[in-house]
């Protein structure tokens, strides 16, 4: 066999590790985020970033990420992020994370699945706000229910994402935080292994 030929084996295994991490078994998927690398930057070699209502000109409401070393799957060596939500405010609240799918392509795929769970030392809300945005960048709502302190596998059929029609450029993954959602109004939830599976 050639150097060429091994290297190029090597790189198809990297890639295919890639692609099914976080998947259930005979479940083909594509990794969005899954925060290994703790850096504010997802597999898609995107920006993860914190979004805050009238750009935080309201200092009575805030988010912030952290990465931490508390994987869903097990991973010693592997991340997930670390939510700390403040909707408690006289205010509307609403704030939360974002990061762009560099106009991913979900034609192919049936559902949007993530872990999560909540800090029971902090609290959390039981309840998030999920949205997807496509090509018309207006973004499709999902209300998820059910979170607890341990790590759970979610999983929504795309076609909940009743907004989006076109599924071949994706442009957004946000989670929000919302005052009239959320409750406690202020806590801690833990993110990981964001993916699409067919």
């Amino acid at each position: 066999m050639k150097g060429s030929d091994v290297v190029l084996i090597l790189i198809l295994s990297l890639t295919l590790g890639t692609i099914n991490a976080g998947a259930q078994e005979g479940e083909t998927s594509a990794l969005i985020a899954d925060f290994d690398n703790a850096q504010p930057v997802n597999n898609l070699g995107k920006e993860i970033e914190i979004w805050l209502r009238e750009d935080g000109s309201d200092t009575t409401q805030s988010c912030q990420m952290t990465f931490v070393q508390d994987d869903a799957l097990g991973n010693s060596s592997g991340h997930s992020v670390r939510l700390d939500y403040d909707v408690d405010s006289p205010n509307p609240a609403y704030n939360g994370i974002r990061t762009d799918l560099n106009h991913f392509n979900a034609a192919g795929y049936k559902a949007l699945n993530f872990y999560i769970k909540g800090d029971p030392e902090k609290g959390f809300t039981k309840k998030l706000k999920i949205e997807l945005m496509g090509p018309n960048k207006r973004p499709s709502p999902y209300m998820i229910d059910g979170i607890t302190s341990e790590w759970q596998r979610f999983s929504i059929p795309l076609s909940e994402f009743w907004g989006i029609q076109d599924w071949t450029s994706l442009e957004k993954f946000v989670v929000v935080f919302a005052d009239i959602n959320n409750d406690p109004k202020s806590g801690s939830v833990y993110l990981d292994h964001v993916h699409f599976s067919a």
